[in-house]
């Protein structure tokens, strides 16, 4: 089997349109959240090969479900509004490999 630098990468959506359309970004808190993000992979001790990295995204094409995110290998879409949101993904998804339905975007 083959071994990967990251068992998870985190795609989040940073997309803040212009033209006055719902963005992921659009009122900046994306951002924030991205910077928690990073910042607990980092405390938690899974910033390292093996571990996590977290990506920012453009758009990702579901702005109207957001500010959203996806977690692979797995494919699995979120969408978030706080800074616990993310732990939870971080914690429950990440860590102990238990998709969070409460967050989970449908697949289609």
């Amino acid at each position: 089997m083959r071994q990967f630098y990251y068992s998870h990468h985190i795609f989040m959506c940073l997309n803040a349109r212009t033209e006055g359309r719902r963005s992921c970004n659009g009122d900046g808190r994306a951002a924030e959240l991205r910077q928690h993000a990073k910042e607990r992979v980092d405390e938690w001790g899974l910033k390292r090969p093996g571990g996590v990295r977290v990506n920012q995204a453009g758009c990702l094409g579901r702005c109207s479900e957001g500010p959203c995110l996806v977690v692979y290998p797995e494919g699995i879409w979120y969408r978030y509004r706080t800074a616990e949101d993310i732990d939870e993904i971080l914690f429950e998804h990440v860590m102990n490999g238990e998709p969070v339905t409460r967050l989970r975007l449908d697949d289609d």
